[in-house]
């Protein structure tokens, strides 16, 4: 049976604006924990992970001391809390990125905490400064809400999928510049990246079976789950994944699951894990992993 609080209703016409927004301050946020995080191999050091109000960095490492910042979407504020008790919040409410920019480094500065960061976004169309973007400035509580019930159900069901598997692996991981929470195994073997900047040099450097979720956005409207294989096995797109409602995006070059197929199912977690593992099953016997 549909249970609407695990799997909230979550259109991406209804919120795309607090999405939108969110997304530029998950940026400011994992660009913090970029700057000061010791760098580990496909990105990891900048991950957000879910909790059960939202997302968190995780302990930011500031010798001698440690902090970090949660976004409670249930309570609507970001919370930065550090090692020596101290602890500040700002609350989420509609308004600019350039104000929430100004005020998180203002408040991490008052507690001590100096980071300077490059305040432009990436992996986003027609970037704004985020000091000076007053383009995104919208918070609906609700779907905010939403969003977090979403992830945290998402987050549990990948845990699952993730918990047998005796191979590297990455964690369930939330990236900012993406703004979609996934999670990769490995086979062992180095991969050529398709690009040669920084980002994709560093995170597509190793062969990879990568699933995940995001909310949408221009090129598939709506929230879904995504898997691929890099590199792209021969074939792959012939591959006929389990359940039927999954199916393969040309343009995108990965297979998807929509998510009010998911959250519709009988039980969306039994329907997820048959995504997972199908992807895994026929991914990696296309790509030989068997041979790593």
């Amino acid at each position: 049976m549909l249970d609407d609080d695990a799997w909230p209703a979550l259109p991406l016409d209804a919120w795309r604006e607090t999405c939108d927004t969110l997304h530029m301050l998950a940026q400011i946020v994992g660009k913090i924990r970029l700057r000061l995080a010791p760098p580990e191999p496909e990105w990891a050091q900048v991950a957000l992970y879910v909790t059960p109000r939202g997302l968190t960095t995780s302990p930011i490492p500031y010798p001698p001391r440690s902090f970090q910042i949660d976004f409670d979407l249930i309570g609507h504020q970001i919370e930065i809390v550090a090692s020596d008790g101290e602890t500040r919040s700002i609350p989420l409410r509609p308004r600019s990125v350039a104000d929430y920019y100004h005020e998180l480094m203002d408040t991490l500065r008052a507690m001590g905490l100096r980071v300077r960061i490059w305040p432009m976004p990436v992996e986003v169309p027609n970037p704004i400064r985020f000091d000076q973007d007053t383009t995104h400035a919208s918070y609906d509580a609700e779907y905010a809400r939403r969003f977090a019930g979403a992830i945290v159900s998402v987050d549990s069901a990948m845990k699952e999928f993730r918990a047998p598997f005796r191979r590297r692996q990455s964690l369930v991981q939330f990236f900012f510049g993406t703004f979609d929470l996934s999670y990769a195994r490995f086979s062992g073997r180095p991969a050529t990246p398709p690009r040669d900047d920084l980002v994709t040099r560093v995170a597509m450097d190793a062969e990879e079976i990568c699933v995940g979720f995001w909310a949408g956005d221009d090129r598939f409207p709506e929230p879904g789950f995504w898997s691929y294989a890099y590199p792209k096995p021969p074939g792959t797109e012939r591959l006929r994944l389990r359940p039927s409602a999954a199916f393969w995006n040309d343009a995108m070059g990965l297979f998807l699951l929509r998510y009010e197929d998911v959250r519709r199912a009988d039980s969306p977690r039994t329907m997820l894990r048959e995504f997972f593992t199908s992807a895994f099953d026929q991914l990696s016997a296309l790509a030989n992993w068997g041979q790593a």
